[in-house]
């Protein structure tokens, strides 16, 4: 984090500037938008489950179409076009409250549409630092852009839970608007021109539905990356059980804590995700990386089971260390099979790649969401907590059941 090659890489800083932003103004957002439902539209966990489910429908229904054109068109013109889109979508809730004509409906549309931008934004991320970055400094970049979310996740909620209460949950949501514009600015001033795209397949063949297919292919055909895309798809699903549908009720309703209060309990869980970026390339060191990718997943969904306990007794407390140590295990996850992906498959088919792991694993997410809320609404919130914590640890049998928990260190990248 504090050394490395790409101190050096102005274009790199750029970027991970603008995603900086970013990344602090969508914390507000993150508590701000379920809030408002809750505690101002009134909703219930049903919901709060399509309130979330609306804001992943995207990539199930269009993170393979996304990925054609991240192959076929220059990654960074999409991603400075969708931060301008979920500019002006999230801009409308502050404005529609100030009218008086915030609706439930209006944020049902604002997650779809956002939902929308991001799935072609985030593809084209992926896509795009192995192409603005030497490969041999995938690690580095990736662990850089972790810690940047691991310290937004840190502070950000804190200060979101203070601003929705101070302004309001609808106002603070202005700030994420605008934090999507100094993204787009950032994105703008990186010089590094990039690779003219091909679009084609390996055998020569050109068209949409053979370029979408040879994505589909490259994800299918390897052990290692459809094993991934098994483990987080599962994990995924189990864990918006819970935080896409009931856990914001579970705290408002049933531990009847304040929004400050949950926004600091998020931020001071969200120093797992800081400590764990740092622990990254060391668990690999000491564990290997099968063994790390597998116990990451497990141990989150054991710790995840504890949620209940805040029933107990000083749940302010009980949330913010079995948040800490849930939080530290998702970027040793997520830092080390993000790299292992992009290591592994070459430019030319970096986007298909990436739309075919996040149609998998984020198209679980509205599943989760969407089952969470139905189940917390049949069968009560704590149930549906330990339901989905339980398929959340089962997520690490994609891993032990399968050649990625025999590898001990990244491999050796493809050729460009």
């Amino acid at each position: 984090m504090f050394g490395g090659r790409l101190w050096r890489h102005p274009d790199f800083l750029k970027l991970w500037a603008g995603e900086t932003v970013s990344e602090f103004g969508s914390q507000v957002t993150l508590l701000a938008v379920p809030t408002v439902a809750i505690l101002v539209l009134h909703a219930g966990p049903f919901q709060v489950g399509v309130l979330t489910a609306l804001e992943f429908l995207a990539f199930p229904t269009l993170g393979l179409v996304a990925g054609v054109y991240a192959d076929r068109l220059r990654r960074r013109p999409i991603m400075i076009a969708c931060d301008i889109g979920r500019l002006l979508a999230l801009g409308s809730i502050p404005v529609a409250f100030l009218l008086g004509a915030l609706t439930l409906e209006q944020l049902y549309i604002v997650a779809l549409l956002t939902g929308i931008f991001t799935v072609f934004f985030d593809v084209s991320y992926q896509s795009y630092l192995p192409a603005l970055v030497d490969r041999s400094n995938l690690i580095e970049g990736n662990t850089k852009l972790e810690v940047t979310r691991s310290a937004s996740q840190i502070s950000g909620p804190a200060v979101a839970g203070v601003l929705i209460q101070w302004i309001g949950g609808a106002r603070a949501v202005a700030l994420d608007a605008f934090s999507f514009l100094a993204s787009a600015l950032a994105l703008a001033l990186i010089s590094t021109p990039e690779p003219e795209p091909r679009p084609s397949t390996a055998s020569g063949a050109t068209g949409f539905i053979p370029e979408m297919r040879e994505g589909i292919e490259v994800v299918f055909k390897s052990p290692i990356l459809w094993r991934i895309a098994g483990c987080t798809a599962t994990t995924n699903l189990g864990s918006n059980m819970i935080f896409g549908a009931v856990f914001l009720v579970f705290a408002y309703r049933d531990l009847h804590l304040s929004a400050a209060v949950v926004g600091i309990i998020f931020g001071i869980s969200s120093v797992g995700w800081l400590v764990g970026a740092f622990l990254a390339a060391w668990t690999v060191r000491t564990f290997g990386l099968g063994m790390t990718l597998g116990l990451s997943i497990f141990l989150g969904g054991v710790i995840t089971l504890a949620t209940p306990l805040a029933l107990i007794g000083v749940p302010a407390i009980i949330l913010s260390v079995l948040g800490f140590l849930n939080n530290l295990m998702v970027p040793v996850y997520n830092i080390n099979q993000v790299s292992l992906r992009q290591s592994i498959t070459p430019d030319r088919v970096q986007g298909r790649m990436n739309a075919t792991m996040r149609t998998i694993v984020w198209g679980t997410i509205p599943v989760g969401a969407f089952a969470g809320g139905i189940l917390g609404t049949q069968i009560g919130v704590v149930p549906t907590i330990i339901l989905g914590s339980v398929v959340s640890a089962l997520a690490a049998l994609w891993i032990f059941l399968g050649p990625v928990a025999r590898l001990k260190e990244q491999p050796v990248p493809a050729p460009a």
